[in-house]
């Protein structure tokens, strides 16, 4: 694998981020793309994308909550890319971002079979109330963000 990390902040970048999305995500869970596209993909939302040899594979997305607190979201790695690691390079690379910006909490809506997952990485339950979404079962954790 010859993985480059980017930092999408222009139109073509997103578009990866958007065709990760679309391919292991929506498609995978039959969700509609106006379910997958929501009010927080937005000209000034934030996008990291994982690429091996120029092709998109990886990706999430963050947006501000408050001035200290931003959420990362949309964490998706394409189904045969899965078990190398990705997800959790996709994710610190966006806490990396928040705390360039400024931000000291990181936030996620973790589907309720992804919250090992992000216990790895740090996260912690702070509600112990499931979110009932549309397509998933989510739970809020979050994790400080340190150098």
């Amino acid at each position: 694998m010859d993985i480059k990390v980017i930092r999408a902040t222009e139109t073509w970048q997103q578009a990866g981020a958007y065709y990760v999305r679309i391919q292991g995500m929506a498609r995978q869970h039959s969700i509609t793309l106006r379910r997958e596209f929501d009010e927080h993909d937005t000209p000034v939302t934030k996008y990291i994308v994982l690429t091996d040899s120029e092709f998109p594979v990886a990706t999430c997305r963050f947006y501000e909550l408050d001035d200290e607190s931003a959420m990362i979201g949309r964490v998706v790695v394409l189904p045969e890319y899965r078990g190398k690691g990705l997800g959790k390079e996709v994710v610190i690379e966006a806490e990396k971002w928040l705390y360039e910006l400024g931000f000291t909490k990181a936030v996620i809506e973790s589907r309720d079979v992804a919250v090992d997952f992000y216990r790895k990485l740090g996260y912690t339950v702070t509600d112990q109330n499931i979110i009932h979404g549309v397509t998933f079962d989510c739970i809020r954790m979050e994790k400080e963000l340190k150098e």
